[in-house]
């Protein structure tokens, strides 16, 4: 009995039982209920692929606002929230153990407190009133005549989602990152000097990215599927679902619109059923591209 105990498949046991009821079993339900008519009261009617249908070719916000929105908001906070992550594990990787720690520590507490800072800071920064920060200083200095309304205004949103959520972008793939760059052996920095490495350029395409590929993967899987996923931004920034002029609504906020305001929850599910393999396929692309072929 405790050799059977002692096996180390029961270790998993746990995490198997939370993971199957948590992740597998609602993607398997949200799978079914896409391709049913479920108001949430009613018995789930199966139609098969009319939801897909009427996502794709009737649902002109969905089409005109909301895929493109999430492409654009996807396209540039992944890659840039990214590519700073990187750059800022690696120069904290030059710098001392205890100032290091301080800044990773500063650098990382905006993604911990993002949901809490947005309508703190965020919304009194750009209110669209006299009382707001950016509005009080180009009244006081003259470049406008009156409060421009930064988060109502479907000129000014994403620009401002954007900027909010590169913020708070130096997640835990930042410190999986910093992680792998404080564990590369220092042996092939000084090798590769020997044998003709001239600059920290060199160092960092040739020794440093090679090394942390696990980490560098792990980075980029978490960016996409943090930027696919966010929705809460638009909403806790204007205050409002849908956004206004939809101009910060993404591919969350049309699910939450219809499962939760609409309670149409088998078009809702359709909808997360595409969200899914969009993040499956760039998840895909990103592991072709980082992934260890070994």
């Amino acid at each position: 009995m405790i050799k059977r105990i002692n096996k180390p498949a029961w270790f998993l046991t746990p995490y198997i039982v939370l993971f199957t009821t948590f992740i597998i079993v609602p993607v398997l339900i949200a799978v079914g209920l896409g391709f049913t008519y479920f108001n949430t009261i009613e018995t789930p009617e199966f139609i098969g692929l009319k939801n897909f249908i009427e996502l794709l070719t009737r649902d002109e916000i969905f089409m005109q606002y909301v895929l493109p929105n999430t492409i654009k908001f996807a396209f540039i906070v992944g890659p840039v929230g990214y590519l700073m992550s990187f750059l800022l594990a690696w120069m904290l990787a030059q710098i001392p153990h205890k100032p290091r720690t301080v800044l990773a520590i500063i650098l990382y507490s905006p993604s911990m407190t993002a949901g809490i800072a947005m309508t703190v800071v965020w919304t009194v920064l750009f209110s669209g009133d006299s009382t707001g920060y950016l509005n009080s200083i180009l009244l006081e200095i003259g470049l406008v005549q009156e409060p421009i309304q930064f988060l109502t205004s479907g000129d000014y949103l994403m620009t401002i989602m954007i900027v909010v959520s590169l913020w708070g972008s130096m997640g835990v793939g930042f410190l999986a990152m910093l992680a792998g760059i404080l564990n590369i052996d220092q042996s092939l920095y000084e090798a590769a000097y020997v044998d003709g490495m001239k600059n920290r350029w060199q160092e960092i395409f040739y020794i440093t990215i090679p090394a942390m590929k696990p980490q560098m993967l792990f980075g980029a899987v978490m960016a996409v599927v943090g930027t696919f996923q966010a929705g809460a931004i638009g909403v806790m920034l204007s205050g409002a679902n849908p956004t206004p002029q939809y101009s910060g609504q993404l591919i969350v906020n049309h699910i939450e619109d219809y499962g939760f305001i609409r309670y149409l929850m088998g078009y809702a599910s359709a909808i997360s059923i595409v969200l899914l393999l969009l993040v499956y396929a760039i998840s895909r692309v990103t592991f072709k591209l980082l992934g260890n072929r070994d």
